[in-house]
């Protein structure tokens, strides 16, 4: 497991699929909060001048020299859910990007958010 204090060393490194593959830069970290343990990664892609960031889950991602690799395809990730550079991801976007990765989403007991920014 990537710890959050390792992986903000890793901000603005090369995100790289499972063939080493560029998909873009690590942007941000999401934690789940009912863990406050690294869940998923915005990634900026994109054209200049029409970057966005892509979310993707990192719970199985490894750490390398200058780059961050996640166990999945660059152009599935390429297709994730995203939002605009300046953005926070909404409440009502949370099961969509879950869904994506075909991950269970369950919110807390009181109806709270599952991810959080750091």
């Amino acid at each position: 497991m990537i710890e959050i204090a390792d992986i903000r060393e890793w901000r603005s490194h090369d995100v790289v699929d499972q063939d080493s593959k560029k998909i873009g830069s690590l942007e941000n970290v999401y934690v789940d909060t009912a863990t406050d343990q690294p869940s998923f990664a915005t990634v900026t892609v994109g054209m200049p001048g029409r970057h966005r960031l892509v979310f993707v889950p990192i719970a199985d991602a490894v750490a390398g020299p200058g780059y961050l690799r996640v166990p999945f395809n660059r152009n599935d990730v390429k297709n994730a859910p995203s939002i605009g550079t300046d953005d926070v991801l909404a409440a009502e976007q949370e099961p969509e990007v879950f869904a994506y990765y075909h991950l269970d989403y369950v919110t807390g007991a009181s109806g709270e958010r599952r991810l959080a920014r750091r």
